[in-house]
C-alpha cells in the first residue's frame, strides 16, 4: 500500500507516467467513467477548502466512485477530542482511499502510519500541498510541452505558502530551472529552501519588485498573502495588497509567458488579466481534476484497458 505525502514520494519517471495517464484521461474521459465503480473516497478536511476538496470529489465521481467525509473539524469527532490516528482507523473501515487536509504539519503522515487504506496529503499547514504541485507540474508540462529549461518567478507569500514550497522541491529535480523569488522582506522564502538550492547549485534571485523581472520570466506563479497564517491582523493588512498583477505589468511580459495561481485569488491578480491568453489559472483547476483522477487510480492500483493506445 502506498501513500502520497510529498511530491518527492514519486520519482521523476513515475511522475511522467502519472502525467501521461492524466493527459489520456483528459482526451478519453469516457474510458475511465467506471474505473472506480463500487469504491469510496473519504475526504477528511480539518481545514476549510473549496478547490481541493471539490476537485478530489469531482475526480472520484468522474471515475464512477462515491465520496464520504467531512469539510471541517467541527463536524467531525475531532471536536470531541478524537485523534487523527483513531479517525483514520475508523475511516479505513468505511472507504478505500482517503484525502486529508489538516492545519497541523505532519498530521497526514501520522494518519498514513495508522491507516488501512492509501492516504493522500491534501495540505498540512504551511508544509506541503503535493496534489497542488502535481496540478502545477501537469499544467506546465501540458501547456509548455516540457518540465525544465525555464525561468519561473514565484511571487507573494513565499514564507508560509505550502504550494510554493512543494513546487520548488519538485522542480529542482528537472534540468535548467532558474528561480526568481519575488516577495516583501517579511515573506521571503525560508532559509532551508535557500540552503537546498545553494547545495544543488541551482540559480536563484531574491527581489522585491515584480515589474523589474517580468521580461525575463517564462512562468509567473502568483500567490495570495494568507490571512490565516498571520499571528496579527496589523501585519496582514500591511502586506495583503503588496502585489497586483494588472494589464500594465502584463505588457512587460513575454508573449508566451504563463501565469499560474493555486487560488483562491484575492487582490494579487486584477480581474482584467483573466481574459489574457497567458492567464491559465482556471485551466490549472481543470488539470487538477485530471491529475487527481490519475493519482487515485495509481494508488488504488487500477489499470484501465486502452490507456496505452
Amino acid at each position: 500500500m502506498r501513500h502520497l505525502m510529498s511530491p518527492l514520494d514519486f520519482s521523476v519517471e513515475e511522475l511522467d507516467t502519472l502525467f501521461r495517464l492524466a493527459n489520456d484521461i483528459e482526451q478519453h474521459r469516457g474510458r475511465y467513467a467506471h474505473a472506480c465503480d463500487g469504491l469510496k473516497l473519504a475526504t477528511c478536511f480539518y481545514e476549510p477548502s473549496t478547490r481541493t476538496r471539490l476537485s478530489f470529489e469531482s475526480a472520484m465521481l468522474n471515475l464512477g466512485g462515491s465520496v464520504i467525509g467531512f469539510s471541517d473539524a467541527g463536524s467531525s469527532s475531532a471536536s470531541k477530542g478524537e485523534s487523527v490516528a483513531d479517525t483514520i482507523r475508523v475511516v479505513s473501515c468505511f472507504a478505500d482511499i482517503c484525502a486529508m487536509r489538516h492545519p497541523k504539519e505532519g498530521a497526514p503522515m501520522v494518519a498514513a502510519q495508522f491507516s488501512g487504506i492509501p492516504v493522500i496529503n491534501a495540505g498540512d499547514g504551511g508544509h506541503q500541498h503535493p496534489t497542488q504541485t502535481l496540478t502545477d507540474l501537469l499544467t506546465i508540462r501540458s501547456l509548455k510541452g516540457r518540465l525544465g529549461n525555464f525561468t519561473i518567478g514565484l511571487c507573494g507569500d513565499l514564507k508560509f505558502g505550502r504550494t510554493v514550497h512543494s513546487l520548488i522541491n519538485a522542480l529542482v529535480r528537472y534540468e535548467g530551472i532558474r528561480f526568481v523569488f519575488i516577495s516583501p522582506e517579511e515573506l521571503r522564502i525560508p532559509d532551508y529552501l535557500i540552503d537546498m538550492l545553494k547545495e544543488k547549485n541551482i540559480p536563484y534571485r531574491e527581489v522585491i519588485s515584480l515589474d523589474d523581472v517580468m521580461p525575463e520570466l517564462d512562468l509567473l506563479y502568483m500567490t495570495r498573502v494568507q490571512k490565516e497564517r498571520f499571528f496579527n491582523e496589523e501585519d496582514y493588512v500591511r502586506l495583503k495588497d503588496f502585489y497586483n498583477l494588472d494589464k500594465a505589468k502584463m505588457e512587460r511580459a513575454r508573449e508566451d509567458m504563463l501565469i499560474l495561481h493555486p487560488l483562491p485569488r484575492v487582490n494579487e491578480i486584477s480581474v482584467e488579466v483573466d481574459s489574457d491568453p497567458r492567464a491559465v489559472y482556471f485551466k490549472q483547476v481543470q488539470y487538477g481534476v485530471y491529475v487527481r483522477m490519475a493519482l487515485i487510480l495509481t494508488l488504488l492500483g487500477i489499470s484501465v484497458r486502452g490507456n496505452d493506445e
